[in-house]
């Protein structure tokens, strides 16, 4: 029966994994998808072909790990706040998605993506079925199951998920994709979050029995 890993070679592994993986980012974004191979990838992460094609047998397999690991949140790619209270449920939710998009590599991500995506359509499927639906899907849900609690009068979930999400990403994160230097300050940006929690209480908070 085979040994289990020591602490040491776990971390030792898991360093390699993100080498590569910076790597990859890094070369998908100057040289584009296609033109990326993965020696090319080996040689920048600074690992042999034989430990990148062991964790990653393929470039969409790489790209899958990219794209996985850009949306994860602590361990898992959602946030659920306990129901009960929809402003501080959604300001919690706000500010993590703040940090989410605001995260180192999140928008070269996305610019692999749009650059890519007319020769490479499964690369935009990819960004859609790993990251952004799983995180918007907990959303929703957390909406569902404040208005199961009776604190949120929510018909759609889905439409006010979207809302909640749009208002704060249009000045957080799109912007970023056409502005180099757009960088928000701290301040500005949980501005943005009470905004748009106020209007989400306005419309959608459950009248008082």
């Amino acid at each position: 029966m085979p040994a289990e890993p020591s602490t040491y070679h776990r971390r030792v592994a898991e360093q390699k994994r993100t080498a590569i993986v910076d790597a990859a980012t890094a070369l998908f974004l100057e040289s584009g998808y296609d033109r990326t191979s993965l020696a090319k990838v080996a040689d920048l992460a600074g690992v042999s072909k034989a430990t990148l094609f062991k964790q990653f047998p393929t470039k969409a397999a790489l790209f899958e790990a990219i794209v996985t690991e850009a949306w994860n949140i602590d361990g898992a790619n959602e946030i659920r706040p306990e129901p009960g209270d929809l402003e501080t449920g959604l300001t919690s939710i706000g500010r993590g998605y703040v940090d989410l998009l605001t995260r180192p590599g999140m928008t070269d991500l996305f610019r692999i993506v749009i650059a890519e995506v007319p020769r490479f359509p499964e690369l935009g499927n990819t960004q859609f079925d790993l990251g952004k639906m799983p995180y918007f899907d907990s959303v929703r849900r957390y909406l569902d199951a404040e208005r199961a609690a009776g604190t949120a009068d929510i018909d759609d979930a889905e439409l006010a998920a979207t809302q909640f999400l749009g208002m704060i990403s249009n000045f957080v994160f799109w912007p970023r994709l056409l502005l180099v230097n757009w960088s928000p300050a701290a301040d500005a940006m949980s501005r943005v979050v009470d905004e748009a929690v106020a209007m989400m209480i306005a419309r959608y908070v459950a009248p008082a029995p």
